[in-house]
């Protein structure tokens, strides 16, 4: 069977992110990018006005899939709410041990952009990490806690998750050592079960 070549704005963005994970923003020359893509610089400005506007279309592209992996990580474990928050970090371990594995694309590129908060890629980065605080506010309230978690409470909680996890990414790529996102994990596990009060809350 042949294959269907990618749509040309499709393969400039597989080759940036595919350069930018492993390299760095800064360090990939737009020149780079589209001699990995097989177009011409020129064809890359067509569809991408700036490399800036490159930066954050590649970002704005994995938002949807990181997301949909932590669902699916989520869906997949069994247990209560706490017990799948604490699954999902070991999933976040076992993908930390790969080779490939160079942390969240999302901080990384917030670090090199940290003297341009305007940035539309800083935008696209605090933006995907909204989405996935606020689908874990969403769980935490429609937990079935025997008391209900209001709001409020669901959004704080969700924001202590949040900073187990990106602390985590932070001191695993540090340290190569993957076993710090297993820790954080049962952290977050503590949290969620205090919270939601005993441990138990559903688990859908």
């Amino acid at each position: 069977m042949e294959t269907v070549p990618a749509p040309t704005r499709e393969r400039i963005l597989q080759a940036a992110g595919r350069l930018f994970h492993g390299e760095g923003i800064r360090a990939v020359s737009v020149d780079a990018v589209a001699a990995k893509a097989g177009v011409t610089k020129r064809t890359l400005y067509y569809h991408f006005r700036s490399k800036d506007d490159l930066i954050a279309a590649s970002l704005e592209r994995r938002d949807q899939p990181n997301l949909a992996w932590f669902q699916r990580h989520y869906a997949q474990a069994e247990g209560d709410v706490a017990a799948r928050i604490e699954a999902l970090f070991g999933a976040l371990a076992a993908a930390a041990l790969s080779a490939r594995w160079k942390g969240c694309g999302f901080l990384r590129t917030s670090v090199e952009l940290v003297n341009l908060p305007g940035h539309p890629a800083m935008r696209a980065a605090r933006a995907h990490k909204r989405r996935v605080e606020d689908w874990l506010c969403a769980l935490f309230a429609g937990s079935g806690a025997p008391e209900d978690l209001d709001l409020a409470a669901a959004r704080e909680l969700a924001r202590q998750v949040m900073l187990l996890i990106d602390g985590a990414f932070a001191v695993v790529l540090l340290n190569r050592d993957a076993s710090y996102m297993h820790s954080a994990g049962r952290a977050a596990a503590v949290l969620v079960r205090a919270a939601l009060g005993s441990g138990r809350g559903t688990a859908d």
